[in-house]
């Protein structure tokens, strides 16, 4: 089993930045695409950003340029970076890790959730 753990949200002012980590542990073999999802209130579940296991970096139009997404492969550790933060970057935002457990079965695994509050 693979559990994650997120950490790093809170509240901040419009303009400032924070950044949200996602320590994944457990029975780990390989982790393959790695993301960062927000939801707001009364809105879907949508895709901030992803990292795959190799080649490029994808962003929602809306982070593009203030938010970076990185890893750490060696401490299986999920980062964003998000920067110019915006009254509407308010949500619960949630890490998505999938790889292969050391008895090579396939696993997606969701953290429990940041609140992050951009206000006033």
């Amino acid at each position: 089993q693979v559990q994650l753990v997120e950490s790093g949200g809170g509240w901040v002012q419009p303009g400032g930045s924070l950044t949200l980590s996602c320590a994944a542990s457990g029975s780990i073999f390989r982790l393959y695409a790695m993301g960062w999802y927000r939801q707001a209130p009364g809105n879907e579940r949508e895709l901030v950003a992803v990292i795959p296991g190799s080649g490029s970096t994808d962003y929602a139009d809306s982070v593009k340029g203030r938010f970076t997404i990185s890893r750490d492969n060696i401490k299986n550790i999920l980062y964003l970076q998000m920067n110019s933060l915006k009254p509407e970057d308010t949500a619960v935002y949630y890490c998505n890790i999938r790889g292969q457990n050391r008895a090579y079965v396939n696993f997606d695994s969701w953290g429990q959730g940041t609140q992050v509050t951009v206000s006033s």
